[in-house]
């Protein structure tokens, strides 16, 4: 995976929202002086979807997209709607 590809990937992520998890661990010493985990809490996070995030992607990625489907031929659209109803019905969104 490119660095490209890497940052569509991530802004795509921001712009839609996602759930994390966050650990929380805590060590003690015991009597041998060796350290020994005393607690470790996992916490599921939720973040919200980004407002900038999807502005960016919309004015970087999808007005590109915008452009090309402009000045494609008919034929080539053709050929572009069967490649998207094949990824929907996989279930794939071909954005990240």
């Amino acid at each position: 995976m490119n660095d490209e590809d890497k940052i569509r990937k991530a802004l795509l992520k921001k712009a839609l929202g996602y759930n994390a998890s966050e650990v929380a661990v805590e060590y003690s010493c015991d009597e041998d002086g060796e350290l020994k985990v005393t607690k470790k809490k996992v916490t599921k996070k939720h973040y919200s979807p980004d407002v900038a995030a999807v502005k960016v992607l919309l004015e970087r990625y999808f007005q590109t997209y915008g452009d090309k489907v402009r000045s494609m031929s008919d034929e080539e659209l053709a050929d572009e709607e069967l490649r998207l109803l094949q990824q929907i019905k996989e279930g794939k969104d071909g954005t990240a």
